[in-house]
């Protein structure tokens, strides 16, 4: 990819008679030898014709042809720009990384990236409200005077979120004539769980019609999401049998495993984790003290074996191994963390004499200067972006005052999307969906999705329109060379699919 001399910058969005947003960037681009306008601006949202936020976003934009697919690209959180995907896996440019899942050192070198997404389908890069440079608005009172600020937290909720990106979304089209093309939705994480209930949202509330929806290492129902951070008590089943392939897989690739003999191929490995994840593990799970006390040691030796940790270890914990103390004890005698985000990377272990690892995870926190730094180059630099506004790739502030909208009672936990995502796939006989993790995550494990997907009950019709598929890597996967070529050409096979009449 490289830039072209800065066009002239498009017109503000309108966003009614008393405010208007910061003025945008557009300048052209060439990839793999084609020309693409990109355009980065912040469009105005309203809440009863009054404007309440902009949401800023970038598009690469491929000629005039406007019945050509368009995907609207998000990432999680809640509050997480869209930065991880568009400089890590999609956008036309990408940071060069050692192809192995770790980071390059600081300041990140930009390349053209082979396997963008631009090939088969325009790209808008979506920042929801309070990440990136999308911010809500002040209200300002009569006559100089200022009012009460605006809510910060006005869109930080479930349905707010899912109202405010179809508002987006449609008025996007709307803006650039694009109604003719066939709509995609691609959103990694929690942007996986907004793309799982925007399959039906936007269907039945918004009126547009979804050709693919691609859900990244999603989080799709929150009560089996990763023992140790927002589920996994002593009285729980599904999170424990849900992340224990992944941990098996992890101790297995550090060679720790027990229950492996050096060399054995990982389907085997994986195959046999998930086996004993849903049988003796889910009973000695469910039946506690009940079990017979020689079948109960039978399963811990196994389940120590499996994960390559000590009897005593293992047997402390109850056979519920949390995925903190593990990253820290599967490696602990060669002072080594393994990450969350990607068990197959580890880190210096700071305080190896404390009993709690309180610091961030070395594969998410370490990346975050390497993705700020080259998501400001090609905003600023490349496509010309003039704002003092600080980009903020993850902020923690949306995360703390997230809220689930549909609670009616306090203790009401977030409604999952697996229900929203079946109802949307059968709204439309024509969505087609794809499912993906990288099998080293430890925060979003794959086999609660494979799971998940084995209760759908889907009819054939439905369940041909649905594609599962994993890759070698952690929660980001498309860090590794192979597979980020790899799910490019998933992709590139899905969107012509979900096209194809």
């Amino acid at each position: 990819m490289s830039g072209g001399e800065a066009t002239e910058k498009p017109a503000p969005t309108s966003g009614g008679a008393t405010h208007e947003p910061p003025e945008g960037a557009s300048t052209t681009v060439t990839w793999n030898g084609v020309e693409y306008a990109a355009t980065a601006r912040w469009l105005v949202l309203r809440k009863e014709e009054k404007p309440t936020a902009e949401i800023f976003s970038v598009a690469y934009v491929g000629g005039s042809d406007r019945d050509r697919p368009v995907t609207f690209v998000f990432n999680g959180g809640p509050g997480a720009s869209s930065a991880y995907l568009h400089v890590g896996a999609v956008g036309p440019q990408r940071i060069d990384v050692p192809g192995d899942g770790t980071m390059p050192a600081p300041p990140p070198r930009l390349v053209e990236n082979e396997d963008s997404w631009l090939a088969f389908t325009d790209l808008v890069f979506v920042d929801p409200v309070g990440t990136g440079f999308s911010r809500m608005i002040e209200k300002e009172g009569t006559e100089g005077e200022a009012s009460k600020d605006a809510d910060p937290n006005a869109y930080f909720g479930t349905d707010r979120d899912l109202a405010a990106m179809s508002e987006f979304i449609g008025r996007w089209l709307s803006e650039n004539g694009r109604w003719s093309s066939p709509v995609f939705l691609a959103g990694e994480s929690y942007g996986g769980y907004r793309v799982g209930r925007l399959t039906r949202v936007l269907q039945e509330s918004s009126g547009i019609g979804i050709a693919g929806s691609i859900l990244i290492s999603p989080a799709l129902e929150f009560a089996g999401l990763a023992v140790g951070a927002l589920g996994g008590g002593d009285y729980d089943v599904v999170p424990w049998v849900d992340v224990l392939p992944t941990m098996v897989l992890a101790a297995h690739h550090h060679g720790r495993s027990r229950a492996f003999a050096p060399g054995t191929p990982l389907a085997e490995v994986r195959r046999a984790a998930e086996e004993f994840a849903t049988g003796d593990y889910a009973v000695f799970l469910t039946r506690g003290a009940s079990m017979d006390v020689e079948e109960r040691e039978r399963v811990m030796v196994r389940l120590a074996d499996l994960l390559g940790l000590a009897l005593s270890f293992v047997t402390r914990m109850a056979g519920r191994v949390r995925v903190a103390p593990f990253t820290r004890e599967l490696l602990r005698d060669e002072g080594k963390v393994i990450g969350r985000y990607d068990a197959t990377v580890t880190t210096t272990d700071p305080f190896p004499d404390r009993d709690v690892f309180t610091g961030g995870d070395p594969t998410l926190t370490g990346i975050g200067p390497v993705f700020t730094a080259g998501v400001n180059r090609i905003l600023r630099s490349e496509i010309g972006v003039d704002t003092d506004r600080e980009y903020k790739l993850l902020n923690t502030d949306v995360v703390m005052n997230w809220k689930n909208d549909a609670a009616s009672i306090y203790l009401q936990p977030i409604p999952g999307a697996t229900d929203d995502f079946r109802y949307g796939m059968a709204l439309n006989p024509h969505t087609r969906a794809f499912i993906t993790h990288g099998r080293h995550d430890l925060q979003t494990p794959y086999f609660a999705t494979d799971r998940l997907c084995n209760l759908m009950r889907l009819d054939p019709g439905t369940a041909e329109r649905l594609t599962v598929h994993h890759f070698e890597g952690g929660h980001m996967f498309y860090a590794w060379t192979e597979s980020r070529r790899e799910f490019t050409a998933a992709i590139a096979r899905f969107v012509t699919e979900a096209i194809s009449r």
